[in-house]
């Protein structure tokens, strides 16, 4: 049975959190409530996929700290061939799960209940992933330790696109030494989306 925190749509920012584009439009998505799983806004996700829009069809997609899996379930509906949920917190992952479901695109999604970490080890040598989304915990430099991870992984194309949500204030000037490029980075009120590669493009939009 889904917690009872899963059972009622969250207003985040006085908006409810939604699919904006593809085959499931304008349904309404379920999250927790609290902090623990704090959603992508609707207008921020927006940006998000207008920038990246041309490229997401047929793609295979990485949810990392997905939390209710707003940004995969985005993907998946935009036409992804694949998308990938990894959510510690399996009450999160209720939601993910009732949320595929209810926008049925839940034969194109595979989850993992697990830590991030650990499940980047065990993907490792059986999946390769066209974007890699993740939104960690502002400010514990968890973000860092996926991206020291990925420098040496063949989860990786060489144009991989990876995207990182995060504080404004969070420090990314060490990507070069892991070997990635900076693509763009997109800054709003409170927080950001840093994109990167091993290599390759010179910007994505």
């Amino acid at each position: 049975m889904i917690d009872e925190k899963c059972n009622t749509i969250h207003r985040e920012r006085g908006a409810y959190m939604r699919v904006i584009a593809g085959s499931a439009r304008r349904l309404q998505l379920k999250t927790l409530d609290g902090i623990d799983t704090r959603p992508t806004t609707d207008r921020i996700k927006e940006t998000l996929f207008n920038m990246i829009a041309p490229y997401i069809y047929d793609c295979v997609f990485l949810d990392l700290f997905s939390g209710s899996g707003g940004i995969g379930i985005e993907a998946l509906s935009r036409g992804a061939k694949e998308a990938v949920f990894v959510e510690n917190n399996p009450k999160a992952m209720a939601c993910i799960k009732e949320n595929l479901k209810f926008t049925r695109l839940e034969k194109k999604a595979v989850t993992w209940n697990r830590d991030v970490m650990t499940a980047l080890h065990q993907m490792e040598g059986k999946k390769v992933f066209d974007y890699i989304f993740m939104d960690p915990p502002y400010n514990q430099k968890l973000e860092q330790g996926v991206l020291e991870y990925l420098s040496g992984s063949s989860l990786v194309y060489e144009d991989t696109v990876i995207i990182a949500e995060a504080s404004r204030e969070t420090d990314f000037s060490y990507l070069d030494d892991l070997g990635f490029h900076l693509l763009k980075e997109k800054v709003y009120k409170t927080n950001k989306h840093v994109f990167m590669e091993k290599a390759g493009k010179e910007e994505i939009c």
